[in-house]
């Protein structure tokens, strides 16, 4: 068993690395990298943008769930799940 976790980590180690010492030391992986590059910023830009979509609507469950609390008067018995949460998102 381990010998096989062994040969597998040796063998994608070695596939990495062969994928990065092509992309950064041969005159064709360097310009893939340079078209690949642009496509990754705006992959990255757009998960930033779906991170703070994610964190607002967050924090909008979580004022709903506050003032739903407090509408039925569930806010003097304390938070109901671990730590400082008071709701579930």
């Amino acid at each position: 068993m381990d010998n096989s976790r062994a040969f597998a980590a040796t063998l994608v180690g070695a596939v990495v690395g062969g994928v990065a010492g092509y992309l950064f030391f041969t005159d064709h992986g360097r310009s893939i990298r340079r078209q690949i590059e642009p496509a990754l910023d705006d992959f990255t830009q757009e998960l930033m943008s779906f991170r703070a979509t994610v964190q607002k609507a967050s924090g909008v469950a979580s004022e709903g769930w506050k003032l739903l609390n407090d509408a039925l008067g569930d806010a003097e018995s304390g938070p109901k799940y671990p730590g400082r949460q008071t709701s579930p998102f």
